[in-house]
């Protein structure tokens, strides 16, 4: 797969459990970092598109664990997206580094609220559009 976006970052103690792997819900944690940091990358911000009414959501989550990460592990989140009607779908695989071991897959599914009401927005269409 390609990937428009990498994000890394580095597993921290408090991250892992007492099997001395990042506990499962932390990795829900790295992939909606990367997708904030993605759209931040792309001049978009979550509390502007707020301000606008504009709220993004998730609606759906896979996630499938191949590998752990432990404590001080490197690491990079790889984003691809696709869109799907009005869902917005970000597949996000975590590597390990150096090694790139591949650690998690995800897809994430996302709507846009306007208004409260289920929609679309030019400004995210275009934030993707630049990628097809």
């Amino acid at each position: 797969m390609e990937y428009i976006y990498e994000h890394k970052d580095k597993v921290r103690d408090y991250e892992c459990d007492l099997q001395g792997i990042v506990n499962n819900a932390n990795y829900q944690h790295y992939t909606e970092h990367a997708r904030h940091e993605f759209l931040l990358s792309r001049g978009v911000s979550f509390a502007r598109l707020h301000e606008q009414g504009i709220d993004c959501v998730v609606s759906g989550i896979e996630m499938r664990f191949k590998s752990p990460l432990r404590s001080g592990d490197e690491y990079a989140v790889r984003i691809n997206i696709k869109k799907e009607g009005l869902r917005y779908i970000f597949l996000q695989n975590i590597y390990r580094l150096p090694d790139n071991k591949l650690c998690l897959k995800a897809k994430v599914e996302a709507v846009c609220l306007i208004n409260g009401r289920l929609g679309d927005t030019d400004i995210l269409m275009k934030t993707f559009e630049e990628e097809e």
